[in-house]
């Protein structure tokens, strides 16, 4: 089916991912003639004017991105609905957790034929190791639910790894037959092109939201280690804190500085001028869809030190493009970052590797072809 004619919402939780993480694909789209409406509850200016400048309508729609208030969920779900029954769509495509859930049954209530979601990762609920909390069991089992229905109206759904497949499928969130694995969201690789990784002074970086499930306390648990032995090697950390119950707070971020650990640049607009400044890239998380950040630092040719959990073994090679250790481990993280100071050799060597792996299976092009076709969206 052509995509002439065809009227689209991709369904958001925050605009900044619309156009970082979906720009792209929503240029392809528009490409092959569809109408994109790009649905987001915290446009300013500047973010309406990218997504206008990518050929797609931004419109304004009310969603908490986190927290779970039922009473206002459930209200922001029917206003979504009136507000896609007057779009008069024939599809939708959501992503992020709460987009796929009461972004998905409101297209259901406003009648909309078509609808897709794309699960980038198992989330906050499922990714604690270990015996999980009796709060985060309670919550856990309530988005169970909520997953179970949402998917249940979902023609077609994307997911990033075969562990969440998996776990989904296993826990009755999804029928299998709906399931397509693609490998992340992709990468303009031009935009990220290789770059000689540092080798003096070795700097590691880590990029991510400062959540506690992003491994940040390891993170820093090694760095802390690895100066006292080498006080001279850097940390950088970028990310700014978060709405998300996992997250760490502005003060032990500052606290972290002043002792000398790390640099914080905070949130920045553009992560490649930040890894052509590193040598190893750090990604210490608990879980992970298929993380671009790691995928980012891959296409520039910078090594992998990553943890053996779902989303994140995809992306090293054990030995060959970085090293794997333990979820939850400064101390093996610690090693695994001495190695790349005891052998400065690795860090080109296994940076290439990883250029290499890039460019096999993270071109954007490449996958949102494929998910065009499989949403029937064809040249």
């Amino acid at each position: 089916m052509s995509g002439a004619g065809r009227r689209l919402a991709i369904i958001s939780s925050q605009a900044f991912s619309v156009i970082n993480f979906r720009g792209p694909l929503i240029g392809e789209m528009v490409r092959r003639q569809v109408t994109v409406y790009a649905l987001a509850p915290d446009y300013d200016e500047a973010s309406r004017a990218r997504v206008r400048a990518l050929g797609a309508v931004p419109v304004d729609s009310a969603m908490a991105r986190a927290g779970m208030n039922p009473l206002r969920d459930l209200a922001d779900m029917l206003r979504l609905a009136r507000l896609l029954r007057g779009l008069r769509l024939d599809a939708t495509f959501s992503y992020f957790i709460k987009p796929v859930i009461y972004g998905t049954l409101a297209a259901r209530l406003a009648g909309v034929p078509d609808r897709t979601v794309m699960i980038e990762g198992a989330g906050y609920v499922f990714c604690e190791p270990g015996t999980p909390s009796a709060k985060r069991r309670v919550l856990r089992a309530v988005v169970v639910r909520l997953y179970a229905l949402a998917l249940s109206q979902a023609r077609r759904v994307f997911m990033l790894n075969r562990d969440d497949r998996a776990l989904f499928t296993g826990l009755g969130m999804v029928d299998g037959a709906k399931v397509t694995l693609i490998d992340g969201i992709g990468l303009d690789l031009a935009q990220f092109p290789p770059a000689p990784p540092v080798a003096t002074p070795v700097c590691f970086l880590l990029v991510a939201r400062l959540l506690r499930e992003k491994g940040v306390n390891e993170y820093i648990a090694a760095a802390r280690a690895v100066k006292r032995r080498h006080p001279g090697v850097r940390f950088l950390l970028l990310g700014d804190v978060d709405q998300n119950p996992g997250s760490v707070s502005v003060a032990e971020v500052e606290a972290w500085v002043a002792e000398g650990l790390v640099e914080w640049p905070g949130h920045v607009s553009s992560v490649a001028p930040w890894i052509a400044q590193a040598s190893v890239f750090v990604l210490p998380s608990w879980g992970e869809g298929l993380p671009r950040s790691t995928q980012e630092a891959m296409a520039m040719g910078r090594a992998v030190i990553t943890t053996d959990v779902p989303g994140c073994r995809e992306t090293v090679i054990d030995g060959v493009n970085g090293f794997m250790v333990p979820v939850r481990d400064s101390a093996a993280l610690e090693q695994a970052m001495l190695r790349f100071v005891a052998e400065p050799d690795l860090i080109a060597a296994m940076g290439a590797h990883s250029r290499r792996i890039a460019e096999q299976r993270y071109d954007v092009h490449q996958i949102n072809d494929t998910i065009l076709k499989g949403m029937g969206i064809h040249e």
